[in-house]
C-alpha cells in the first residue's frame, strides 16, 4: 500500500512539474510590457530597469501627492 502511495505522489509531482514547465515556456515566448498599463512600442527593445524604476517612482509620488492630509496643528 505504501508503494502505491509513493508512486502516486511521484506521478503527481511529475505531472505538476511538466505543467509548470509548459507554462513557463509559454510565458517566455510571449513578452509582456514591463509596466502594467504601458504598452511597449513596436519594434523597440524592452524597457530597461532604470526606466521602470523612474516610472514607479513617478507613480508613487503622484499617489502620495493625491493622498496628502492637512497637518493636525
Amino acid at each position: 500500500m505504501r508503494g502505491l502511495g509513493l508512486i502516486g505522489l511521484v506521478l503527481a509531482l511529475v505531472i505538476a512539474g511538466l505543467v509548470a514547465k509548459k507554462q513557463m515556456t509559454s510565458m517566455a515566448s510571449s513578452p509582456r510590457p514591463a509596466v502594467p498599463g504601458v504598452a511597449a512600442p513596436a519594434g523597440e527593445a524592452p524597457v530597461n530597469a532604470q526606466q521602470v524604476q523612474r516610472q514607479v517612482k513617478e507613480a508613487l509620488d503622484a499617489a502620495t501627492k493625491a493622498r496628502q492630509m492637512p497637518d493636525d496643528n
